[in-house]
Parts: C-alpha cells; sequence; structure tokens
C-alpha cells in the first residue's frame, strides 16, 4: 500500500509541477499578483509529495519489498541496513528520484528563503524552476519508473552491484546530486532575468548564495567521490580522468567562474551577460553528465544505465532547455548593458581572467571527455583519451590560474596598479621560489612539473594568508590580530578556498611525483624494504565471511627500515559476494600526516607466495584535506550576514515591474 501511495505522489507532484510552470509565469506577464502567488503554495507540495514518494522507496529497500522489480535488481535480505538504504539511489531510477528530489527541495528552499526578491522574479524563478522538474517528472515515470511491480516475486532479490556497497558511497552520490542540482537555481535566475530583461547588482547578489552552495555540494561530492576510489577500488589512484568523473568536474570549474562573475556583477553592474551565460552553461555542464552517466554513449565504471532510449530523452531536455535558453539570451543579450567601467589592471581585469581560465579548463575538459564520441560518430574511429591528454592540457591553465591568483584577489575595484598588490607578495613569492628550488633539488631528473606546481601550491597558500593580513590595515600587532578577528566571513572564506586549492594542489603534485611503488611476489616470514618502510607478508586468511560476502585477508607488517619499530598491521583484503558473482578489493592502508603507505593483495601464484602491491604515497591526505578546507571556506562565507540581508530592498519596487 506504502509504495502505491509512493506512487501516487509522484504523479500528484508531476502534476503539480505543470501548474506551477505555468500560473506563475502568465501571472508575472499579465502582473496578476493572486496567480503569481500560487508558485510559493505549489513549490511546497510539489516537494514534501516527492519527498513522500522518495520516502515510499526507501521503506521498500528497507524492508525488503521483493514485490518491486528495482529493489530485486539492488537489494539482498543479507545486506546490512545501511547498503539497502543506499541501495535506493545505487541504481538509474532511484537516484533519479533522488535527482526530483533535489530539484523541488530547491524550488521549495527558493520560495522559503526568498521572499524579498521582487514578485515577478520570484514567480518566474519558480516556473522555470518546475519546468525543469516537469521535464523530470515526465522521464522518471514514463522510462525509469522505480515503482514497477513484478507479476511473480522472488524470494531473494540480486544484491547491489559489491563497489557501492561501501560508506562513502552512501555520502557521495546525495552531495554530488546537491550540487548538480543546485545549479538549476543559477539557471533559473538566469532564464527568469532574461524574460524580464533586466540584470543587476540585486540579481548578482541573489544568485551568487545558489550558486556558491551548490559550489559547496559539488567540492564535497567530488572529494568524496574522489577518496572512495582511492581506498575502495584497490588501485592506488585518487582521480582517472574517467567520463564520470569529468562530469562532475566539468560543472564544478564552470560554477567556480560563475561564483566569480556574480561579484563583479554585484559590485561593479559589469559583465552580466558574460554572468548569465555561465549560468545556463553550468547547468548545460550538469546535464551534459546526466547524459554521459545514464545514457551508455561513454564507457564508464560509474554509469548507471545503457539504455538509448533514456539517452535519447535526456538528449531532449538537454537540447529543449540549453537551447531555449542560448535563443533567450541571444534575443535579450543586447539588454544586459554594463554600467561600470574598469581599468585594463584592477581586481575585475583579475576575475575575467580568473572567468577566461576556467571557461578554457573546462572546455579542454569537455573536448577530452567527448572525443570518443565525436571520432567513432563522424570518423568511424575508435580512440581512448585518457590521463596523458588532461594532464598536459589541462595542467598549464591550473599552473596559470594559480600564479595569477594572489595578485588578483589583493587589486582594488576600477583601476588599480600591480605593484602594490606585488610588494606586499614578496614574502610569499620567496617562499614559493624557495619550496619549488628546494622540491627540484629533491626532484633529482624527474619532470619540471612537480618543482614548479609545489612551488606555485606554496604561492597560493602564502597568497591567501597576506591577503587576509592586509585587511587589517596598519599599525600595532596586537591592533591587526584584533581586526583579523572581526573581518567579515565572506573574506575568511575566500582566504580558506584558496588556501584550500593550495593544499590540494600540492598534494596532488607531490603524490604524483614522488610516490613510490613495488609489485612481487611476496612469501610468509621474508620482509623486503619499499623507500623508507620494511614491509612483511605476515599470513593470509582465506576463509573470512563477511554479513554478505566471502574473504580472503593478507596481514602485512610495516616497520622502519631504519630502526625496525612497528609501525602498523595493515589487512588488506579480497572480497567474493557469491549473489552479485563480484569480486572487489579493500586497500590496507596506514594514514600518516606526510604519507600513506597503501597496500594491496593479489592471487597466490602458483610458485608459492602472493601477489603484492605497495606504494608509498605522499601527502595524500593533503588532497581530500584541502577539499575540505575549499568546502569550508565556502560554508564560511555562505554564513557571512551581508548573504542573508534583502538584496537592493530599495530597488525592489522598480524590479518588480516586468521589462518589455
Amino acid at each position: 500500500m506504502i509504495v502505491e501511495l509512493g506512487h501516487f505522489a509522484l504523479i500528484l507532484a508531476f502534476a503539480v509541477s505543470i501548474f506551477q510552470m505555468i500560473v506563475p509565469m502568465a501571472g508575472a506577464h499579465t502582473g496578476n499578483r493572486s496567480w503569481m502567488a500560487t508558485a510559493d503554495p505549489a513549490a511546497t507540495v510539489q516537494f514534501l509529495l516527492t519527498a513522500f514518494s522518495f520516502a515510499a522507496l526507501t521503506y521498500a529497500f528497507v524492508t525488503s519489498d521483493f514485490s518491486l522489480n528495482l529493489v530485486v535488481a539492488n537489494s539482498h535480505t543479507d545486506k546490512p541496513l545501511l547498503y539497502k538504504i543506499t541501495g535506493v539511489w545505487g541504481n538509474h531510477e532511484g537516484s533519479l528520484l533522488l535527482w526530483v528530489l533535489i530539484l523541488t527541495l530547491f524550488g521549495a528552499s527558493a520560495s522559503w528563503f526568498g521572499r524579498n526578491l521582487p514578485p515577478t522574479l520570484r514567480a518566474r524563478v519558480l516556473s522555470v524552476q518546475s519546468a525543469v522538474g516537469v521535464a523530470f517528472f515526465a522521464f522518471i515515470l514514463f522510462t525509469s519508473n522505480p515503482f514497477t511491480r513484478l507479476a511473480s516475486p522472488p524470494f531473494n532479490g540480486e544484491d547491489l552491484n559489491p563497489l557501492l556497497q561501501d560508506p562513502g558511497l552512501a555520502f557521495h552520490p546525495p552531495f554530488l546530486y546537491l550540487g548538480y542540482v543546485g545549479l538549476s537555481m543559477a539557471f533559473s535566475f538566469a532564464v527568469a532575468a532574461l524574460i524580464e530583461g533586466r540584470v543587476d547588482a540585486a540579481w548578482g547578489r541573489w544568485v551568487r548564495p545558489w550558486t556558491l552552495a551548490a559550489w559547496i555540494f559539488l567540492t564535497i561530492g567530488i572529494g568524496l567521490g574522489s577518496w572512495w576510489a582511492y581506498y575502495e577500488l584497490g588501485w592506488g589512484g585518487f582521480w582517472f580522468w574517467d567520463p564520470v568523473e569529468n562530469a562532475s568536474f566539468m560543472p564544478w570549474l564552470i560554477s567556480a567562474a560563475l561564483l566569480h562573475s556574480a561579484i563583479v556583477v554585484e559590485k561593479r553592474e559589469s559583465l552580466k551577460s558574460w554572468t548569465i551565460l555561465l549560468a545556463i552553461l553550468a547547468f548545460g555542464f550538469s546535464l551534459i553528465g546526466t547524459f554521459i552517466v545514464r545514457s551508455g554513449v561513454l564507457t564508464s565504471v560509474h554509469a548507471f544505465a545503457n539504455d538509448p532510449e533514456r539517452g535519447v530523452f535526456i538528449l531532449a531536455i538537454l537540447g529543449i532547455f540549453m537551447g531555449g535558453a542560448l535563443l533567450l539570451f541571444a534575443l535579450r543579450a543586447g539588454a544586459m548593458e554594463a554600467k561600470g567601467v574598469f581599468g585594463m589592471v584592477s581586481r575585475e581585469s583579475g576575475l575575467v581572467l580568473n572567468n577566461l581560465l576556467l571557461a578554457v579548463s573546462t572546455f579542454v575538459v569537455f573536448i577530452g571527455t567527448i572525443w570518443p564520441l565525436v571520432a567513432e560518430l563522424f570518423f568511424d574511429r575508435t580512440l581512448s583519451v585518457g590521463p596523458p591528454f588532461f594532464d598536459a592540457a589541462f595542467t598549464p591553465f591550473v599552473f596559470a590560474l594559480a600564479a595569477a591568483l594572489p595578485i588578483a584577489a589583493m587589486m582594488p575595484w576600477k583601476r588599480a596598479t600591480i605593484a602594490k598588490p606585488i610588494r606586499a607578495l614578496v614574502p610569499a613569492a620567496v617562499l614559493g621560489l624557495a619550496v619549488g628550488l628546494l622540491t627540484w633539488a629533491m626532484w633529482t631528473g624527474r619532470s619540471a612539473i612537480g618543482p614548479i606546481g609545489v612551488g606555485l601550491a606554496t604561492w597560493l597558500l602564502a597568497g591567501a594568508v597576506t591577503d587576509l593580513w592586509s585587511r587589517t590595515g596598519r599599525g600595532a600587532l596586537a591592533g591587526r590580530f584584533s581586526r583579523l578577528s572581526r573581518l567579515p566571513r565572506a573574506d575568511w572564506g575566500k582566504a580558506l578556498a584558496h588556501a584550500g586549492l593550495g593544499i590540494t594542489m600540492f598534494g596532488v603534485v607531490t603524490l604524483t611525483g614522488y610516490q613510490v611503488e613495488d609489485i612481487r611476489v611476496a612469501r610468509e616470514g621474508e620482509p623486503y624494504v619499499v623507500g623508507a618502510y620494511e614491509v612483511e607478508l605476515l599470513g593470509v586468511d582465506e576463509n573470512g565471511r563477511g554479513p554478505n560476502y566471502f574473504s580472503t585477508m593478507a596481514s602485512v607488517a610495516v616497520r622502519d627500515a631504519e630502526t625496525g619499530r612497528e609501525i602498523a598491521v595493515l589487512t588488506p583484503e579480497r572480497r567474493i559476494y557469491p549473489v552479485a558473482g563480484m569480486p572487489t578489493t579493500e586497500a590496507g592502508i596506514n594514514n600518516g600526516f606526510t604519507r600513506d603507505v597503501y597496500v594491496t593483495l593479489g592471487d597466490p601464484q602458483s610458485g608459492g607466495g602472493w601477489a603484492l602491491r605497495v606504494w608509498i604515497k605522499p601527502f595524500a591526505n593533503w588532497i581530500w584535506g584541502g577539499t575540505i578546507i575549499m568546502a569550508l571556506g565556502g560554508l564560511m562565507s555562505l554564513s557571512d550576514r551581508r548573504y542573508r540581508v534583502a538584496a537592493g530592498a530599495a530597488k525592489a519596487p522598480r524590479a518588480g515591474v516586468p521589462a518589455e
């Protein structure tokens, strides 16, 4: 009964979304306030109905209701409760329902927290947001219904993909979807502004919190996915430039550009057309990511589905919304007149450079991701674009961004001289150069990318600290520290985000350049040295058993090679999930502040012993530590009081009149 109610609630939510798409937009066009006012209750009802539908599907998974086809395909009675819950979104249909739930949550949030928006703009924003909902409700109900029943339910299910049975996957998809779908709000604000024909400083301030929230969620989601790949897949890496990894990375890059561009709109009322275009493209790349994950056109271990029919439906959604928004942009872009002028050397120019580098970086990732499909369709060639291309093509833009960011962040608005920020950043430059030269001395014949990257990461981190300190003015040290504590949270947030980027960059460069790898046949009781550590296979238990898997687990001692002091006993593991018939590799990892010792167990060898793979990974955890700091910086900026104060309150009456 609960499942039927959940299905019915989803159909009702679809009907409400159609109402919300049409009536408030018509009200905004005709000036009918009662019609416009219907957007708020409709947004709330739409969210509540979708939430009930999602709760009903979750109930079916938790209670192992094998009358549902989706539960049979993605669950099992013996599976732990956590993975029964995560099984809800560990598949195409359930994850799409989560997608729609988050979409309606953002729409309802715009209604709840957007009371200070001009009535016509709020009505149009909620109407556009609901139009996106209509498309995805239709997609889920007509091609991907999660509530499909089976005429003859089996006694048990087929189990969830074993790779997804991990705590990291309990949180990675929801955060990623919060970021993906959160960018729909920026899209809705952009289209609503184009319909009204007006973008001003108040619009820039309204759109920034939604974009920042989406960027924070994307940062956390990408970080969790990278961390999961590092410790769960057993291949020793944290990023492989997989199409689905790129699908989340492209919106992250574009949303970062959008955030910085919206600042210029808010502060100087410039770059209006560019900011609107970025808002459209940011959500466009989210839809492209959805197409990549669910169409099967590109091969990926993360893909949810390979159904061409679903791919065509998503492509139609992408074409309608992106095509329509870009057409509207072409018709209205001339009305987005820039008011603020600025010199070639100014903070505005620095933000333009930031935007160009991020946009070109996104384009590079997009070309590398989509090129195999283009080559197959138009040239009948099967190509594989892998890490070597992305590393070579993407790295120069990251280095350029890192070099320019501290200087641009410290320049004043409108007109500036470059000498002043450079003088303030001399200590940061000296520190970055010194660390880079030290790394060069230790690099001993390897690529120059490592020392340059380490130097730039240090420059970025020191530059963020210098920028924050420069805002305390002059005077006694005690007074400057006192002013430092009273700086706006947005200033602290910016410094933290930039510093986090530097820390992540440092971790990536040092890990990829300095890691030590050893693969050999290890025998019990025969220690050997890897880097600065002694490794010994103590034994292998081939009879382990988990709640829904069988296990082969090794015990591996890791000692200091010089002193013989035992550091850890690691337990790398190989699991077999009999229901899914799939093996997984669980790495044994000894985490440290400056390095990880990473061990995976291979197959038994015919001559005795086991294949054992050992990595020494310097500063691995700095990658995710920097990601956390970036997200914390975003949260601190989002908590700034200025984000919660009504933007352009004095302009609200004028903004409420639609431009014709």
